[in-house]
């Protein structure tokens, strides 16, 4: 085809009064022009974040010292009332063990809220009583019988042939003998002088009074408390509150099963000690019962006790069937007791069990022990809660709380 022979493309165009005209060919782009669109700085989308560093004003300055300051006074303040803190949550706990104990009395009997917490006080207090009662004379007048009759033990012990063997070469009974007969006077010592006994008395008395008064009032008006609390939550009120509900009730189902489990061993305690004839088998159960109270270490340090103990019954027979016995039961109580007692509130993991029970004791020593697990369990509930609800609005967090609410019943009211 001709080049200029009119197509009727051209023909349209020239129809309409525009020229064509052909375009020019494209040169090929420069090294001068490449090296530019090679380094052109691309330009920020609508989404981009531009980070600005500047040197902080004077004002920001001043601002971030007075925090630190205020955060370092508050830290001091913390440090210097920490015996208050200590007694405050001492209280707060046992006030949350005792609420519900608290009600059913009131609900069943009608008697004012005040009255109620006074008589369980009493009974607590009369229980210690009877129980030291029980157990002090009989543990002084046991190291009493094993000091005086040290060398007939160590002369029964040697009729084993096998123990009489090693015996021979290690003098074992000679320094049990020795040891026992010190016992009395090791006893006078650890007494210590009358001014300190007396000044830790005092002390303790006062701080018992304490407690037990914080206490009271938390178990009068803790709902009054609670509520007044709840009121500055907004919209998140529901939420706190059953956090509040699984807390306690957390605390209480902890406590209790620990009083059921211990009271379950003090009674087979004294049933095998009984069969087995040793001597004081009530106070020795009372023994184990107290030390299983301390989680973890408390039942074997409790199975030593009673294991010196047997030692002067039946040897080696004795010791034998209460060795068998206890680890039999420590199983049983772990496998069976502890899940069936407690439930599903207190399913702590095993490393923070033991890492918050190290914790407690090194601050709070056997107190601190008591109080690791539920403490772990609280901070367990609160972490779960706020895993549960992160990123969410205060509306939806409330419509779920609510659907929670409807499914579980209302402790806190």
């Amino acid at each position: 085809m001709d080049p200029g022979a009119e197509t009727p493309a051209n023909l349209g165009a020239a129809g309409r009064g525009h020229s064509v005209a052909a375009a020019p060919p494209r040169e090929p782009p420069t090294a001068a022009a490449a090296a530019a669109a090679a380094v052109a700085v691309p330009v920020p989308s609508a989404d981009a974040r531009l980070v600005r560093i500047a040197t902080p004003s004077f004002g920001g300055i001043v601002r971030a010292v007075l925090i630190l300051a205020a955060c370092a006074i508050v830290l001091y303040l913390v440090w210097r009332v920490r015996g208050v803190i200590r007694l405050v949550a001492i209280s707060l706990f046992l006030a949350l063990a005792l609420i519900p104990l608290v009600d059913a009395i009131t609900t069943r009997t009608r008697l004012p809220r005040a009255l109620v917490i006074l008589i369980t006080y009493l009974a607590l207090i009369a229980g210690v009583a009877v129980v030291g009662y029980v157990v002090v004379p009989s543990l002084v007048k046991e190291v009493e019988q094993l000091s005086r009759n040290a060398p007939h033990y160590a002369a029964e012990l040697r009729r084993n042939s096998t123990f009489r063997h090693y015996d021979n070469r290690y003098h074992i009974t000679r320094k049990l003998v020795a040891d026992a007969r010190r016992l009395p006077e090791m006893l006078g010592h650890l007494v210590g002088p009358l001014k300190d006994v007396t000044v830790q008395a005092a002390s303790f008395i006062g701080e018992l009074v304490t407690v037990l008064a914080i206490s009271f009032l938390l178990i009068l008006h803790g709902r009054e408390y609670v509520n007044l609390g709840l009121g500055l939550a907004g919209s998140r009120e529901k939420r706190y509150r059953q956090l509040i509900i699984d807390i306690n009730r957390a605390v209480a189902d902890y406590v209790l099963g620990n009083i059921v489990i211990s009271v379950l061993a003090t009674l087979a305690t004294w049933i095998v000690l009984t069969i087995l004839g040793v001597p004081y088998a009530l106070s020795l159960g009372f023994v184990v019962g107290f030390f299983d109270l301390i989680p973890l270490v408390g039942a074997t340090l409790g199975a030593i006790v009673v294991g010196v103990a047997t030692v002067t019954v039946d040897f080696p027979t004795a010791t034998i069937v209460w060795v068998a016995f206890i680890v039999v039961w420590q199983r049983f109580e772990d496998y069976v007791v502890q899940p069936l007692v407690y439930g599903k509130a207190l399913r702590v993991n095993p490393i923070v069990t033991i890492v918050s029970v190290l914790a407690g004791a090194s601050l709070l020593g056997i107190l601190g022990a008591l109080l690791a697990i539920p403490t772990a369990a609280a901070i367990q509930i609160v972490i779960r809660d706020w895993w549960a609800n992160r990123g969410s609005t205060p509306a939806t967090t409330s419509t779920a709380t609510a659907a929670t609410t409807a499914t579980t019943p209302t402790a806190i009211t």
